[in-house]
């Protein structure tokens, strides 16, 4: 069973990238959650690598078109990395349990919250230009 599954009509933001990348972390996320003990290590690692990229790019985009909202944006980006990374240390040492139920719990709330606030308020800005 899938932890996330992409709605269009409820997650879309009309940004093809972003969006796209959205569907990305969700199938990661799945991925992630379905790893067995041999398989989890990479599947988390590729999920925090794909995760980092796609941050560094929508913080491209916010300062390229001056959001007026980035720096709480980077601020919330920051943040999760920073757990996905301790988590990270974790899991390479072969402890899985935490970073599991982060990503089955944590993760998907923060992403439901994230995309409908502050990446919303991002393409939104982007709209405007």
């Amino acid at each position: 069973m899938n932890v996330l599954v992409w709605i269009n009509e409820k997650m879309a933001l009309g940004h093809e990238n972003i969006d796209q990348a959205h569907k990305e972390i969700i199938d990661l996320i799945n991925v992630v959650a379905k790893a067995n003990s041999k398989t989890f290590s990479n599947a988390f690692t590729d999920l925090v690598c794909y995760t980092r990229e796609h941050f560094e790019f929508e913080q491209k985009l916010m300062e390229l078109h001056q959001d007026p909202a980035r720096r709480e944006h980077k601020y919330q980006h920051t943040k999760l990395l920073g757990e996905l990374s301790a988590l990270e240390k974790q899991v390479k040492r072969g402890q899985f349990k935490l970073a599991r139920s982060f990503v089955t719990v944590r993760l998907p709330e923060w992403l439901d919250a994230h995309t409908s606030s502050m990446d919303s308020m991002l393409v939104a800005h982007l709209n405007q230009r």
